[in-house]
């Protein structure tokens, strides 16, 4: 048994659609995850910014807009008018209720019912073209399984039980299909996983259903050394252990969240990355296996502010930092690196949403320095400290590039640097001429 998920570009057409399709048709029982189609999560937070400022005539707009590019792909996807006709009705009935939302007045939960319906369309075009084709197909619904609960997090009794009655009760059916991102909160509202979206309802499923492999297919083969898009030749990572994947998705390898695998890490399922343009490429493996003495990948976290607190109350005191933290805790900011002296402790943070309010509970304990536009740089693998000469291999590769702050001994697997963002770029393509040649 395997987890399949297929983000939004793997299914963006209605010829990745029938690829897609070919892909999980081989006569395997699976369970099959999918998010919305590329764009149109976008388009949909577009109709729900338009609503928030009561702009009805441009959420009808796009909202038609939107109908007409499902209209279409239909129209390419099926060859008989029964199952395209039966496909369209379904499909209507989710523009119809977009329609009527937009009567409605604006709330936070209205937008989620809103977003959600990409994921709903997704899986009903994928639903009716395995039907046309004669595949074994059961369609069911994240809302009547996935939870989460007042901390917004998984609740993963309610969502073991729901689903195993599902797949339970379907023991022979090969494709059990269903959708990412979508769930139902405390309260039964229509909700979503936000932090690593249709890739952690796989894991979760993965986990509940003991896989013996849960795959990610993106339009990329697997993890790759370096950003891609930014540096040339870069390749792909082979192999990674849970703890690696997860420093490399944290600091900015959008492949993969790093939340989404902690399910599988605990249940000890490997997670393999898959390209869906190249199926037949190996991709990434990522498992609980080690691989020593190597150097696997540089990753990018951008849009970085710091903030240096200096206090001469630091100095032989004790609760200072635990004061400090405690005002990221009230806001709810997460903290990417730490440095301290003596005198002063420095913090970088990704979210900028409450750096005023931040900013001034902190001047009540020191002097407050503020920089922004900067960028942290992510060195991953085994870089335990009885790998002699590693940490000065890296460091050397950047000796050129001015550093503001170096996050190191946290974790045996990642080095950090904090840089102007003016020289990400360098920094990146002297790391990988130095590491990976």
């Amino acid at each position: 048994m395997k987890v399949l998920k297929f983000g939004g570009t793997s299914i963006g057409s209605a010829e990745r659609i029938k690829n897609v399709a070919n892909i999980i048709a081989n006569g395997e029982r699976k369970i099959v995850v999918l998010s919305a189609m590329s764009k149109t999560t976008n388009a949909l937070y577009e109709i729900s910014n338009y609503l928030s400022k009561n702009n009805i005539d441009g959420s009808i707009e796009t909202i038609n807009g939107l109908k007409q590019k499902y209209i279409q792909v239909m129209d390419e996807l099926f060859s008989m008018e029964s199952f395209k006709q039966k496909c369209t009705d379904v499909i209507l009935t989710h523009f119809d209720l977009l329609n009527q939302l937009s009567q409605e007045a604006f709330t936070p939960m209205l937008e989620k019912t809103i977003v959600a319906q990409g994921e709903f369309l997704s899986t009903h075009l994928m639903y009716y073209y395995l039907l046309e084709n004669k595949k074994e197909v059961t369609l069911c619904s994240a809302l009547d399984f996935m939870r989460i609960d007042k901390n917004n997090e998984p609740d993963t009794p309610y969502i073991k039980k729901n689903f195993l009655e599902i797949f339970q009760s379907q023991p022979t059916t090969e494709i059990i299909l269903t959708q990412g991102f979508v769930c139902r909160n405390a309260y039964g509202e229509i909700d979503n996983l936000e932090r690593g979206g249709s890739d952690y309802t796989a894991s979760i499923l993965g986990g509940i259903v003991s896989a013996e492999e849960i795959q990610i297919w993106t339009d990329i083969d697997g993890m790759h050394n370096n950003d891609p898009r930014l540096i040339a030749n870069t390749s792909p990572v082979r192999h990674l252990n849970f703890e690696e994947a997860a420093e490399l998705a944290y600091f900015g390898a959008k492949i993969l969240h790093p939340t989404c695998i902690l399910p599988a890490k605990i249940n000890n399922i490997p997670v393999r990355l898959l390209n869906t343009l190249q199926a037949n490429a190996i991709g990434t493996l990522i498992s609980n296996d080690i691989e020593k003495g190597k150097i696997k990948a540089v990753a990018t976290k951008d849009n970085i502010t710091s903030i240096r607190i200096k206090s001469g109350r630091m100095l032989l005191a004790y609760g200072f930092l635990r004061k400090v933290f405690e005002i990221f805790e009230i806001y709810r900011t997460p903290i990417d690196m730490i440095t301290t002296s003596e005198v002063a402790v420095a913090v970088t943070i990704d979210n900028q949403k409450f750096l005023p309010e931040i900013v001034d509970d902190l001047k009540q304990y020191g002097t407050i320095t503020i920089e922004t536009d900067l960028s942290i740089i992510c060195v991953v693998g085994d870089l335990q400290y009885n790998n002699i000469g590693f940490e000065a291999k890296i460091v050397n590769a950047i000796k050129e590039i001015p550093v503001k702050m170096i996050s190191y001994g946290g974790s045996n697997y990642n080095i950090s640097f904090l840089v102007e963002s003016k020289h990400k770029l360098q920094a990146l393509n002297a790391l990988s001429s130095n590491l990976f040649v």
